[in-house]
């Protein structure tokens, strides 16, 4: 073993002690120098002595010495000036930590009710590891290279047999884009629609906060629409008293997130027939439960609806792959926008993955079992009398509640119960919007997310929440005050 000891020397009079072993001389030096500078010990302006000082205090070559400060002064923390020596470099101070009070405390919640994620355990991980040495082994060496910004041919190709197959998507390879999750998706199409002139974007009064975000740093307004039980009102797109409307609307025809309703026939004819460009969220398209699952809307207008999916429900959110089917029109303006998209070799892996046969057999088993969840949460709200909507497709459902007091309420009662939930209030667009839209309150409550072994306690916890329902009979208002 190399022969280890300490040094002790004097630098300003600062004492370092250096830990200094076999070959490793230099390196201790290096590091000891830089956690001085780093701690403090050593401030900005501190002359070192020279090299040859320094040397002979601890008893190393001259020239060890000399490429230390060389190799510090190149990286930053000395400076080296002819005639004055070396001395620490001025450095910006740094950002005072904040203290353990200063920011509010996230509870950690155990069981996880929220919608939007599936069952993380529920990954098929020796399918895909199988898969992804599979693929990997027959991958010729051209398509270890920079992948076409559009994503991989074989993926392209497969995504378009397998989304006219599932989802009745007329889709052309050369037309699929390839991208790092729907935010990606969304964040690169609506650049393209803002670099074409597009100015303002309709969106459905409910869904994600992030989406509407990703629009707005995009540069578009946005222009609510509003849900009822026939989904959004696509009428609400056209502009009125002198408005001009919108010129681009991002919808989610097959689920409404997080309403649940499907969008009624009439209104996918008008949205098929409306001038401007649709985005079309197909985010659990997949997971029907009382059906076939409804066709996606981009089939009756493919000239004009953007298309997008995901395996974010199907598979995990991580894996960071998703797709956009492009009008031919749009094309070339979104794949200006692109940037980087998801690696190569993940997507080369969904493409075995689907061909093979994997990705349906995976889909059929979490349809079957996150429809046993359905059942039984709807079973178990039953027997409260209690009645949850949007619960034909998709990974959550919505209970109602008499306002939004009683949602607030009904949220932090959960949190004591160590439940993580979000109320209809968390997924509502700003701006002007009907009474009905304005005043709806809920629970959105996603029965995917629980790995299988706590799902049925969190069930449990989510009735006793809701027991104290029964309270308030005494009061005739059926809620808790």
């Amino acid at each position: 073993m190399p022969e280890t000891w300490a040094k002790q020397a004097m630098v300003a009079g600062v004492d370092l002690h250096l830990e200094l072993s076999g070959t490793r001389v230099r390196a201790g030096l290096e590091n000891a120098l830089r956690q001085a500078v780093r701690a403090g010990r050593l401030g900005p302006g501190t002359r070192l002595p020279s090299s040859r000082a320094l040397a002979a205090d601890l008893g190393l070559a001259r020239n060890t010495v000399a490429e230390v400060y060389t190799q510090l002064v190149a990286e930053g923390w000395l400076t080296a000036r002819t005639g004055s020596g070396t001395s620490v470099a001025e450095r910006r101070p740094a950002e005072p930590a904040a203290r353990p009070g200063a920011r509010a405390e996230v509870a950690v919640l155990r069981y996880d009710l929220r919608a939007g994620v599936p069952d993380l355990a529920a990954f098929p991980r020796r399918a895909w590891l199988a898969t992804a040495r599979k693929a990997l082994a027959a991958a010729p060496d051209r398509l270890l290279d920079y992948p076409d910004p559009r994503g991989l041919e074989q993926l392209r190709v497969v995504l378009a047999a397998y989304l006219a197959r599932v989802r009745g998507v007329s889709a052309d390879p050369e037309h699929i884009v390839i991208c790092a999750g729907f935010a990606h998706g969304l964040a690169v199409t609506c650049r393209a629609l803002r670099a074409a002139g597009a100015g303002t974007l309709a969106v459905e009064s409910h869904g994600h906060q992030v989406h509407r975000d990703i629009a707005r740093a995009a540069g578009l307004r946005l222009r609510p629409l509003p849900v009822d039980d026939r989904g959004a009102v696509i009428a609400g797109a056209h502009g009125a008293h002198g408005d001009h409307g919108a010129e681009a609307m991002l919808l989610t025809p097959a689920h409404q997130f997080p309403l649940g309703v499907t969008l009624h026939p009439q209104r996918r004819r008008e949205a098929a027939d409306w001038p401007g460009v649709v985005i079309e969220d197909d985010y659990d398209g997949e997971f029907r439960y009382d059906r076939q699952p409804v066709g996606a809307l981009q089939a009756l207008a493919p000239d004009h609806i953007v298309y997008a999916g995901t395996t974010s429900k199907s598979l995990v959110p991580s894996l960071r792959l998703g797709w956009l089917v492009v009008p031919p029109r749009l094309l070339d303006a979104v794949t200006a926008q692109l940037t980087a998209g998801p690696p190569g070799l993940d997507q080369l892996t969904l493409a075995e993955f689907i061909s093979s046969g994997g990705y349906d057999r995976q889909v059929r088993r979490a349809r079957l079992a996150y429809r046993r969840r359905r059942d039984a949460l709807a079973a178990a709200l039953r027997r409260q009398g209690l009645h949850v909507t949007g619960i034909a497709a998709g990974l959550h459902a919505v209970l109602a509640v008499p306002g939004t007091g009683t949602e607030r309420r009904l949220v932090a009662r959960a949190a004591e119960h160590g439940l993580a939930l979000q109320g209809l209030e968390s997924y509502r667009a700003g701006g002007r919007l009907p009474a009905a839209d304005a005043g709806r309150a809920g629970l959105v409550i996603g029965y995917a997310r629980p790995p299988e072994h706590a799902y049925t306690t969190a069930l449990a916890r989510l009735c006793a929440v809701l027991a104290a329902r029964s309270a308030g009979h005494r009061t005739g208002s059926g809620w808790p005050p």
